[in-house]
């Protein structure tokens, strides 16, 4: 536990330098590695894929998808990248003589794409107007939901949420998540706006709240299928007490793109 908590402070720690002092290509450049990592836990330590030509092809994948995503993708340039990437699948499977299946193409072009373009949301956000400030609220959703949920699960969970998936996960801890995060909204808007001048409109910081914990859970529950699926506790050992990239950045995978699309259909910024 000790080991978890210094982590997080670690990485917590981290985080405002990267988002306020350090260039934003150094943001950049971190998500992109950390999405390659991620491609990798996903793919090779799951044992889905173990296949290193497909696992190197899709973690550079994963990190020009975040390039791409802080240099305004550029449509031509991602155009051939998606080319590219296409022609190394289906390469590799008609080399392999048809052994490499459809599964195996489909397994790379979520890890190489999908999650790589849910995270780099957060360099999206990032690059909009007073993003230093909005890029914060994925992390803030994703880490009261689960700290809210984890400390009134414990104390008052009777209901089982989806006990095949995650067993601990219970009914009253979802509600005390969603809670949590709200009143973490609440209070984040009232300090950006008394100490920076931000003004976020009232009502969308509870929408965000409520929709950003739900989606917290989610992004958490739908990783944890996949363990279950391949018998693995974690996804890596990379970050010490939390485990792999997947397994500390899992609530963010959709907390983060669905901040995105809030902010781009109900601009919280008044």
């Amino acid at each position: 536990m000790i080991t978890r908590i210094i982590a997080a402070l670690v990485m917590l720690s981290f985080l405002p330098i990267l988002i306020f002092w350090a260039p934003p290509i150094c943001a950049a450049i971190v998500i992109g590695l950390m999405a390659s990592i991620a491609s990798f836990e996903l793919l090779y330590r799951t044992g889905l894929l173990r296949h290193l030509r497909l696992n190197i092809y899709s973690a550079v994948m994963a990190f020009l998808v975040c390039m791409w995503s802080y240099y305004g993708c550029n449509r031509g340039l991602m155009l051939l990248g998606l080319l590219v990437y296409y022609v190394l699948l289906f390469g590799e499977m008609m080399a392999s003589h048809v052994k490499l299946q459809m599964k195996d193409a489909l397994i790379c072009v979520l890890s190489g794409m999908i999650f790589p373009y849910m995270i780099s949301s957060l360099l999206r956000i990032l690059m909009m107007e007073n993003g230093e400030y909005l890029v914060l609220m994925p992390f803030i959703l994703a880490i009261l939901s689960d700290t809210g949920a984890y400390f009134v699960g414990i104390t008052l969970g009777k209901h089982k949420l989806c006990p095949i998936v995650s067993p601990k996960k219970t009914v009253e801890g979802l509600i005390g998540g969603v809670v949590t995060a709200v009143i973490g909204m609440m209070l984040y808007a009232f300090i950006i706006s008394r100490y920076w001048q931000v003004e976020l409109h009232q009502f969308y910081v509870l929408i965000y709240g409520v929709v950003g914990a739900l989606g917290g859970v989610f992004g958490d529950l739908s990783l944890s299928v996949i363990k279950r699926q391949t018998g693995i506790k974690d996804y890596g050992n990379l970050i010490p007490g939390h485990g792999g990239i997947l397994d500390r950045f899992d609530s963010v995978m959709i907390t983060a793109p669905l901040t995105e699309a809030l902010l781009l259909i109900l601009p919280l910024v008044v």
